[in-house]
């Protein structure tokens, strides 16, 4: 189950948050080749954030996956997402960070499945 965590300083009031976690969740889905039903989206906003010694909008993610992640996904996926939270929240690319990890198959579903 790919989860990936978005933090960001900018606020989501009045944002259409739907839309930004529609589209992610399809371009990871797509990316990683997992179904969209697999795959977790949480978006946090208003984080006390500062990167590379301002407060201007930026964000931080974290990508974890069972599988499905290499080098050339992760750079698709950097891109796709980045895009997303220009296009969505007015973050530049370049104030972006994501961090990805790929795990052994460890968690358990709210109904004991294994993922």
């Amino acid at each position: 189950m790919p989860c990936l965590n978005i933090s960001t300083n900018v606020s989501l009031d009045g944002v259409d948050t739907s839309a930004i976690l529609s589209e992610t969740t399809s371009g990871v889905a797509k990316l990683i080749g997992k179904p969209e039903a697999y795959v977790m989206i949480v978006l946090k906003g208003s984080v006390p954030m500062a990167f590379g010694g301002t407060e201007q909008p930026a964000a931080y993610g974290e990508l974890v996956s069972i599988g499905g992640l290499n080098p050339d996904v992760n750079k698709k996926l950097s891109a796709a997402i980045a895009s997303i939270l220009e296009t969505k929240l007015s973050i530049p690319k370049s104030r972006f960070f994501l961090k990805f990890y790929d795990t052994k198959g460890s968690f358990f579903g709210w109904n004991g499945t294994t993922f």
